[in-house]
């Protein structure tokens, strides 16, 4: 087969859920191959490239007024930067909230197609004919409304927690992931999910932030409930636009 394109992933938000999308990129690469009838082989992988940066806070960022509130954006592009240099020609971004700066990544390296997590998993849903969802995500995700004009143009109706939920979530982020204290994340988010299902009478529901399926797999009670994670789809975008000179 051909040389396949270089691609980037931008990590470090937080570097768990970025050395988890680096896993899920590997095996949605497997896949495609097996699709395109490629023999999977150490060497048939793409050349991939991870920056685990340490980016300030997003969420925070998003909810000030002060003149440094986008200090994310910085450290970002520096590292877009060093994949651009190494040669990528598509870069994912391991963050939903990050995707607030989508478009000045975009403007800055022309030459690179940064994905957008939201419109991938809009396009995805919308093709499997799922109409409306519930979101779970960062308080700045909401904030930015990141999902909302993606689904709303792919013609989903899209759901959110009330604000005690959303401080909910945010607890078993801050509280639970990002220091290691699991037990109580799961608790969080497994409480959030099945009140926002059930007030919606959803069957499915997009887990948007990074950190929530590194814990969440599964809501006890609501087997039926399909939880969409949004790295494992940008992952598999990314992978397709790894191989789209094979196909």
């Amino acid at each position: 087969m051909s040389r396949t394109p270089v691609v980037g992933i931008l990590g470090g938000m937080g570097p768990a859920a970025g050395a988890d999308f680096a896993r899920l990129f590997v095996q949605a690469c497997a896949d495609r191959m097996r699709e395109l009838n490629i023999p999977v082989s150490d060497q048939a992988f793409p050349e991939h490239w991870l920056a685990q940066v340490p980016v300030p806070d997003r969420s925070a960022a998003l909810e000030s007024s002060d003149l440094g509130a986008h200090q994310p954006l910085d450290p970002m592009l520096q590292a877009v930067g060093k994949l651009a240099a190494l040669g990528a020609t598509t870069v994912a971004v391991a963050c939903n909230t990050a995707h607030a700066w989508h478009g000045a990544l975009q403007e800055r390296f022309p030459q690179i197609e940064v994905l957008h997590v939201a419109r991938e998993v809009a396009r995805t849903l919308a093709a499997r004919g799922v109409r409306e969802v519930g979101l779970m995500a960062t308080e700045g995700t909401y904030r930015a409304g990141l999902y909302d004009q993606a689904l709303r143009q792919a013609g989903l109706v899209c759901h959110t927690p009330l604000p005690a939920e959303r401080e909910r979530l945010m607890q078993g982020i801050y509280d639970g992931v990002k220091v290691g204290n699991l037990a109580l994340a799961h608790d969080c988010f497994s409480d959030v999910a099945r009140t926002l299902a059930q007030r919606h009478g959803l069957s499915t529901l997009i887990l948007g932030c990074t950190e929530i399926p590194l814990v969440l797999r599964s809501v006890p009670g609501m087997d039926r409930l399909e939880l969409v994670d949004p790295a494992d789809l940008l992952a598999r975008a990314l992978a397709q636009r790894a191989y789209a000179q094979a196909s």
